[in-house]
């Protein structure tokens, strides 16, 4: 959605009074569908009894944006028809490497199968009508496109070649098949190979693949830090700040002024503190917590982005464009300049800062009996690391204790809540995934030293039930005030994402209880399951992420699944994630007693949108910078030997995570022995016709690194050890004879 179209209501609303006599879309839609044919303009206008000249002009106006819009079609003989009614579908183009694709449709019925000859004229990404053309042996409905309504993509990032005279880039999004055409006098002198940015001036047709001009060189393709570069192109993220906001930016004061202090509870003399990673700067949120008869007070305190962020100024259009801040291995692309981002909205220690405070009292079991929020000034006390937190709480280093004398009382305090809010939550059934994240470290000369876990221990952990706290407090204060506002939703998952889960699960003895509505304590009942099985946690708990629905932002109160409950939004995070800022200017509306706008309702589905869309894009975008990566590092490993688990079972291999370093990659079925080996989808498991040999999920296996493909970012393993006819099961069956043995 555009700034202009978010915030231009108040500029048009004066000419949308002048057209009360031109019906709107949903009325000619609703007569189109009433008539049941397609209609010409003037038996359109005719029969809505549109007579003056102006009118039709403005109907036939609207007309055709509806046509780009994709809600109407004029067919060949002029007339204007439903979509629906002609047998097409609206969607959005997925496309295939192997050059075929996809329309998603805009409905949620199934999807359209476009074979590559109907992929010629349309690139990934592109939003089309398309018919179907007929059902393949499968059962699969096919189609073509019949329209272009929407290109996605202008500019495209990748490989610069020449070959025999003719240039060409080839997109480094695998899923646009077709090569872009470079003419001679375009090429901006780029060298074979090179990686850059190719603006398209002729998008692709049936006869003719796509031409374009090259804009940009980003340089050699092993350069470092080219993997971000190309993500943040492929996936347009915007990472230059406009002049306006430098300039708004620029004029930002330097401290807290005593202006600013009018009317905020004064928290200065609590001893608050953040608690954040080693290399965090920008500090989000500070906490304190102390005794309150058999409970606690707790108070999180959230810098208050909204007091220098106001809407619709050059500041809030960029952050709402960004959406949320994106995080690489080694770079940050923040929603925020740095001037608030790092300086004036980020809790440092010894420092005046303006909050948005939330004060919880909470019961000695971990309920949430009262809450309020108010604006206040704070001074953090101390800037705690996880680690420091984790030693002070559980390792009692004395010397650490020494020197944040002034903030172990509350951290004390702040454990003893923690213990109480994650009893609650366990309660309810939330569930609770704890499955490593990677990081990656690097050397002095800026080369990849190793891929390790991070660590979570209880101050993470702590950190995260305080911030749930609060969120879960903020969704309630909206809807008690019945104020307009994008909450967190999280859906049950589907039916046939459930029938796979538990296909899967069969193959370890495990059930999922619940039936065709499975609540998240069933979920959770799993995970208790799997105390007494460490080897499978990791697999089971992916299984169980997979299964379930992506979490987005909505104006609907649905609820959130994982956490078992039926409220939730974000307000923990305004410095880099757009909907907490609403939701603190929402929350700031009912502290002072302010009705919401009406326009507000009528925006939030579409920033909802946005913004579920901008948080989609920056985790693909961190996803395929770290594959990248986890390629470049195992570049120079090729030929060694690692220990892994089989985390994917297809027709054409296995899929192995190693161990030690979670890097995954591909055992293709042709390496896997002289045998025909035959794929199970409902039991997941390849099993060789003549050996009787079978690999299954969570198989352990070791395995060589024979090649890494860096431009598609994939990794191929063959068997260190070949499997011997007869055996079933590899690994597992030794491992389930050791389990049986320790029972006994």
């Amino acid at each position: 959605m555009s700034t202009q179209s978010r915030h231009g209501r108040k500029a048009t609303s004066s000419k949308r009074r002048t057209d009360n006599s031109i019906p709107a879309r949903s009325k000619i839609l609703d007569y189109l569908a009433q008539r049941g044919e397609p209609l010409s303009f003037a038996e359109l206008v005719r029969g809505m009894g549109i007579k003056k000249n102006a009118a039709r002009e403005a109907v036939a106006g609207r007309l055709g944006v509806m046509e780009r819009d994709g809600q109407v079609l004029k067919n060949r003989g002029g007339a204007f028809g439903l979509p629906r009614k002609m047998d097409l579908i609206r969607g959005r183009v997925q496309g295939h490497a192997d050059g075929y694709g996809f329309v998603i449709p805009d409905d949620g019925q199934g999807d359209l199968y476009l074979p590559p000859r109907s992929m010629r004229k349309v690139l990934h990404g592109d939003y089309v009508i398309a018919a179907v053309t007929g059902v393949d042996r499968s059962g699969r409905r096919k189609g073509s496109v019949v329209e272009v309504i929407e290109r996605r993509h202008q500019k495209v990032v990748g490989r610069y070649f020449n070959e025999d005279g003719a240039s060409f880039v080839v997109p480094d999004d695998a899923r646009i098949s077709q090569n872009i055409f470079i003419p001679p006098h375009a090429t901006l002198s780029a060298g074979n190979g090179q990686i850059v940015t190719a603006e398209l001036v002729d998008q692709p047709t049936q006869r003719r693949q796509p031409v374009g001009n090259i804009v940009e060189i980003l340089g050699d393709h092993l350069a470092p830090g080219m993997e971000s570069e190309i993500a943040i192109r492929k996936y347009e993220l915007p990472c230059e700040w406009p002049q306006a906001v430098e300039r708004e930016a620029h004029k930002l004061p330097k401290r807290v002024s005593p202006a600013d202090l009018k009317g905020r509870e004064d928290l200065r003399n609590l001893p608050l503190v953040t608690i954040d990673g080693e290399d965090a700067r920008d500090f989000d949120d500070a906490v304190y917590c102390e005794r309150s008869g058999k409970g606690w007070r707790l108070i999180v305190a959230i810098a208050d982005v909204s007091h220098y962020v106001r809407p619709v100024d050059s500041l809030d259009n960029e952050a709402f464009a960004r959406g949320n801040s994106v995080y690489f291995p080694n770079r940050v692309i923040p929603m925020l300049p740095e001037a608030l981002s790092n300086e004036l909205c980020s809790l440092k220690p010894e420092c005046d800062r303006l909050s948005l405070a939330c004060e919880m009292d909470i019961g000695p079991r971990g309920k949430v009996k009262n809450y309020r929020f108010f604006d206040a000034v704070i001074h953090s006390h101390a800037r705690l690391t996880y680690n420091q937190a984790a030693a002070m709480l559980i390792d009692r280093d004395a010397a650490l204790l020494r020197q944040f004398n002034k903030v172990v009382a509350s951290l004390e305090q702040l454990n003893g809540v923690y213990q109480a809010l994650r009893s609650a939550r366990s309660r309810r059934g939330s569930i609770d995934f704890d499955l490593p994240e990677t990081r990656i470290y690097y050397d002095e000369e800026g080369r990849i030293e190793s891929i390790r876990p991070l660590e979570r221990n209880d101050a993470h952990r702590l950190i995260e039930e305080c911030m749930i706290a609060a969120n879960i407090s903020a969704a309630e204060c909206l809807a008690t005030h019945e104020q307009p506002a994008l909450y967190r939703v999280h859906d049950t998952p589907n039916p046939d994402e459930l029938t796979d889960l538990r296909r899967s699960l069969a193959e370890f003895s495990m059930t999922l209880s619940g039936g065709d509505r499975p609540s998240a304590l069933d979920y959770a009942k799993v995970l208790t399951a799997l105390q007494n099985r460490p080897e499978l946690r990791r697999l089971i708990q992916t299984m169980l992420l997979r299964s379930l629905s992506e979490a987005c932002y909505r104006a609907e109160k649905v609820g959130h699944f994982a956490l078992a409950c039926d409220l939730y939004t974000h307000f923990t995070s305004p410095i880099r994630r757009y909907p907490d800022l609403l939701v603190h200017r929402a929350i700031k509306r009912i502290v002072v007693g302010q009705s919401p706008k009406a326009e507000e309702g009528l925006q939030l589905s579409q920033q909802a949108e946005h913004c579920s869309m901008t948080e989609r894009r920056a985790d693909d975008a961190s996803r395929d910078v770290m594959r990248w990566l986890k390629a470049e590092y195992m570049q120079d490993r090729i030929g060694e030997v690692y220990q892994g688990v089989i985390t994917g079972v297809t027709n054409f291999g296995l899929f192995v995570e190693l161990i030690d370093v979670f890097v995954e990659g591909l055992v293709h079925v042709t390496s896997l022995g002289n045998d025909y080996y035959h794929f199970d989808p409902l039991k997941f498991r390849l099993a060789g016709e003549r050996s009787g040999v079978m690999f299954r999920l969570g198989d352990n296996l070791r395995v060589r690194v024979m090649s890494v493909n860096l431009d598609e970012a994939k990794i191929d393993f063959e068997l260190e050890d070949k499997p011997k006819p007869g055996v079933q099961g590899l690994n597992r069956r030794k491992r389930s004879k050791g389990r049986k043995r320790a029972r006994r």
